[in-house]
């Protein structure tokens, strides 16, 4: 047995013994500290010696919008977890603003164990249910990241059309949604297409890299998609700063995207040509 498989066997073993009925509760195994709900799952995952270090997949997947935006200044996201990607961008994007909705106050009360930032200018944690806050329409991000989870998995409030179609209002001109999305859920293509629909078909979806989650992106206004070169452009710039696999992000998304041309090469202006060897 080697030591990954020892290292493995004890962390499932804390993971099944740690927690308290049916509250969020903290693990930590050999140098990485994680949030759960239930022994099976990790919401999220935390390197003691980087906190801001972004540890799973679908976090750096996640991180793709900025090849639609690469300076966003308000992003507002849906469920906090342990904060990977409210400190990531904090770290790495110093002039925006984030705003974290997090309906559970015992995850919110785990900010610390996890060092999340206090509220202050640039960020701020606010315990309410994010589809209320959504739809209030408080102000207009141009990133919106959903990523609520709860210990039965994504809530049905969060995946609605209704949802949707208030993310797209609240969304500033030309704004970004990531929406992370479990590819094992049988409802997986409902809620994929419930995003197309809300967002007028300007829409793409890759996998993660190394687990089962899919993130959605769709944009709101007629800058998507961009350009190919604009897109690799993009992602060779972002790569200098953000060493989080964001090369192989565009070229997910640009596969994607050459395929979905081929089936509505009239949802953009200029059709299939932008796509091929430009």
């Amino acid at each position: 047995m080697t030591l990954d498989q020892l290292s493995l066997l004890r962390y499932c073993a804390l993971a099944s013994t740690s927690g308290e009925e049916g509250r969020p509760y903290v693990v930590e195994v050999d140098g990485m500290r994680a949030l759960h709900f239930e022994a099976l799952t990790v919401q999220s995952q935390m390197r003691l010696d980087d906190p801001a270090t972004l540890e799973i997949d679908y976090t750096r997947a996640m991180m793709g919008f900025l090849l639609f935006n690469p300076e966003p200044r308000d992003i507002v996201m849906i469920g906090l977890g342990g904060g990977s990607l409210a400190k990531y961008c904090l770290r790495t994007l110093p002039d925006v603003r984030f705003t974290a909705v997090e309906i559970d106050p015992d995850v919110i009360a785990l900010r610390d164990a996890f060092g999340i930032p206090p509220d202050g200018e640039r960020f701020r944690v606010v315990c309410a249910d994010g589809a209320d806050y959504v739809r209030r329409r408080e102000h207009a991000p141009d990133v919106l990241l959903i990523d609520g989870f709860d210990r039965g998995g994504q809530p049905d409030c969060l995946c609605t059309s209704g949802f949707y179609d208030d993310c797209h209002t609240m969304l500033a001109g030309g704004g970004v949604m990531a929406v992370n999305l479990w590819s094992g859920d049988r409802r997986y293509g409902l809620y994929a297409s419930r995003i197309r629909d809300s967002f007028e078909d300007r829409f793409v979806a890759i996998g993660a890299e190394h687990d089962s989650n899919r993130i959605a992106f769709a944009c709101k206004g007629r800058g998507f998609p961009p350009r190919r070169r604009q897109l690799l452009e993009r992602a060779r710039m972002l790569a200098t700063h953000h060493p989080i696999g964001i090369m192989s992000t565009a070229q997910r998304i640009q596969q994607r995207l050459e395929r979905r041309a081929h089936y509505r090469p009239d949802l953009w202006d200029e059709g299939l040509h932008r796509w091929r060897g430009d």
